[in-house]
């Protein structure tokens, strides 16, 4: 038999080593859930310390350091396992296992892991810091531009959830800490837990007799793990299928929304992470062509790109001489050009707008790059791709267009907005031409360090939350954590306008620092709250807790589509998107996507996403101190 590369005889072996490590991981989940629950249930608390097993967990519990990243370790996977399209996330694995981890240390042992609360703090505010570096460059530009109703849907889904766990929470009356657990895991955002558990730490909340700090962040952690899941699942298909609930075709409304912008995407690698920076393959190619029309002569390169914007010329061969498109030449009869564009437009229109083709390797040695660029303040920022493109683009191809961390449709009729990330191919020079124009700089490989730029930050963010004013009686302060975002966003803001501060973070430092500052934060929680997280189970709470979350996680969206749709006559694929994107879930609109077979409903998620990302971290907050 023979085999082939992509059939080789590896292929079952990695196949079924994916089947054993998923079922070691769901096994071992499994057994401490169980363990733990039987033993919280038991009368007594076993002391034996004796065997592996028991070693084990003693290890673990004398060693916070271990039992951090064993939570990660085995939490990540976990939280990556996908089934029809729905998994838990990363977030919500480590803080499963973690509770696991916790809840059987104690409960068969009598172990409590201690965790230390400044590692919590440190990395919150480090995640804190990275989401606003995300959403600052969209966040303010967002708010004064055109968008309006995208602005109107991330307040109806943002405000109709705080109310209706808010008021939910007091009808069916639930104990401190709940409410905040809800509004955090039907929104998806766990970031909603820092702020509350700030909240607590702060003494900003007077707490019933007899309830202590810990017994209110069970609850809070007993409220988020199951409405977390729920809303993760519910809401992809909410958001999937709303247009046709709605007796739309989602194929039909994807279409009609690139024919409103103009055409198609792809997708590429996100700013500043690996790979950005390759050429891969480009549609273009540069050719070279004797100039014989007397049309040509006398213009400059310049006058002819905006002439003829698809095709640049970037070498002028004049006998020995060879000039760069940088000195704006004027062509002569005679002269061999190097003439770049897309093969199509080059191919069918090159002899007779310009000349014979000819066999002039000088004209077509032109090296090319590819370079991300951050739009700043400029006069370009409102119009549209194709009339930028006619003003600022000699020589360059845009490969790819970012914005607030995710790839949108790079149309004809996409319209440029401040923060917005252009990936360009071309020569050096037309690309850091183009880049001062758009009073930005270009980036191939990130060289600013975000050492200096994060302390600050997070200096001043812990400074600012601490500061506290009295409202109504009620002592209210923007948390260490809400602060070290609004500076995150500040600083983003400023930087994006600023290029030779470094422009924004790059991407995959962001992501990183983002994944650890949570997931640390998360795991030091489910410590803590491990060994009493039972106690929140107690009755019908869980009942009570799965329906509140998944009626606010699922209705505010849906009384936005009605907006949308009904009254403002949206198109249902860019609809679905500002769904998504007010609801802060990106697999939503990732769903929406594979509904519409299109990219276009990511034209509709970043402002509502970044809008909410920071309203609801406040009501996160007012649910902990009303």
């Amino acid at each position: 038999m023979k085999i082939t590369k992509s059939e080789s005889i590896f292929t079952p072996l990695a196949s079924l080593k994916n089947k054993f490590g998923l079922s070691l991981l769901i096994f071992v989940l499994m057994a401490l859930l169980s363990a733990g629950v039987i033993a919280a249930d038991s009368s007594a608390i076993t002391q034996d310390v004796s065997g592996p097993i028991a070693f084990l967990f003693t290890y673990v519990a004398n060693n916070s350091f271990v039992f951090l990243f064993l939570s990660i370790a085995i939490g990540y996977p976990l939280g990556q396992i996908t089934i029809k399209g729905v998994n838990l996330g990363s977030t919500a694995g480590t803080l499963l296992v973690g509770i696991a981890i916790a809840l059987t240390a104690f409960s068969v042992y009598g172990l409590n892991i201690d965790a230390p609360g400044l590692v919590s703090d440190i990395f919150l505010m480090m995640f804190m810091y990275a989401i606003g570096m995300k959403v600052g460059p969209q966040f303010f530009s967002g708010l004064k531009s055109g968008g309006i109703d995208f602005i109107v849907i991330g307040l109806i889904v943002v405000f109709s959830n705080f109310l209706i766990v808010f008021f939910g929470a007091k009808l069916l009356d639930m104990a401190p800490g709940y409410a905040a657990g809800i509004i955090s895991g039907s929104y998806t955002v766990t970031a909603v837990m820092g702020v509350a558990q700030s909240a607590l730490s702060s003494g900003a909340v007077n707490l019933p007799d007899g309830m202590t700090i810990d017994q209110v962040s069970a609850n809070m952690a007993a409220g988020y793990a199951i409405t977390y899941i729920l809303s993760s699942i519910f809401i992809i298909l909410l958001i999937k299928y709303l247009p046709a609930m709605s007796g739309r075709d989602p194929v039909k409304a994807g279409k009609e929304a690139e024919a409103m912008f103009g055409g198609g995407d792809s997708s590429e690698p996100l700013p500043g992470t690996s790979g950005f920076s390759n050429t891969g393959r480009l549609p273009l190619d540069i050719r070279a062509y004797n100039v014989e029309h007397k049309e040509l002569i006398g213009k400059s390169v310049i006058d002819l790109f905006h002439q003829f914007p698809h095709a640049a010329i970037l070498k002028v061969v004049r006998g020995d001489e060879v000039i760069d498109a940088s000195d704006n030449p004027t062509l002569k009869m005679g002269d061999v050009i190097g003439v770049r564009g897309n093969y199509h437009v080059l191919i069918e229109g090159g002899d007779e707008t310009v000349g014979t083709e000819v066999d002039e390797p000088r004209a077509r040695n032109v090296d090319l790059e590819v370079a991300d660029i951050h739009i700043g303040k400029s006069d370009y920022i409102g119009k549209t791709i194709e009339e930028a493109s006619k003003e600022i683009g000699f020589g360059v191809h845009l490969k790819a267009l970012f914005r607030q961390g995710t790839q949108i449709a790079t149309l004809p009729k996409t319209v440029l907005e401040t923060g917005d990330v252009l990936r360009l191919a071309g020569s050096d020079w037309c690309i850091k031409q183009t880049a001062t124009k758009l009073n930005s700089v270009p980036i191939v490989e990130s060289t600013v360090t975000e050492t200096m730029y994060l302390a600050i930050s997070l200096l001043i963010g812990f400074v600012c939350g601490h500061a506290s004013v009295n409202l109504g009686g009620i002592p209210f302060a923007l948390g260490t954590s809400a602060g070290c975002m609004l500076t995150g966003i500040l600083f983003s803001y400023f930087r994006t306008r600023n290029p030779s501060f470094g422009g924004p973070m790059s991407e995959g430092a962001r992501s990183f620092l983002q994944d650890i500052g949570l997931s640390l934060f998360v795991a030091v929680l489910a410590a803590s709250v491990g060994p009493k997280i039972l106690s929140s189970f107690q009755g019908t709470v869980v009942i009570k807790i799965a329906g509140l979350g998944l009626l606010a996680a699922l209705l505010p969206p849906l009384l936005a589509w009605i907006y949308g749709l009904v009254f403002r006559r949206m198109n249902p694929a860019i609809l679905a998107g500002a769904c998504a994107g007010a609801r802060n879930s990106t697999p939503a609109m990732k769903g929406a996507q594979d509904a519409c077979q299109s990219d276009l409903p990511a034209v509709g998620y970043p402002v509502p996403y970044a809008l909410t990302s920071m309203i609801v971290l406040i009501l996160g907050y007012l649910s902990m101190v009303l």
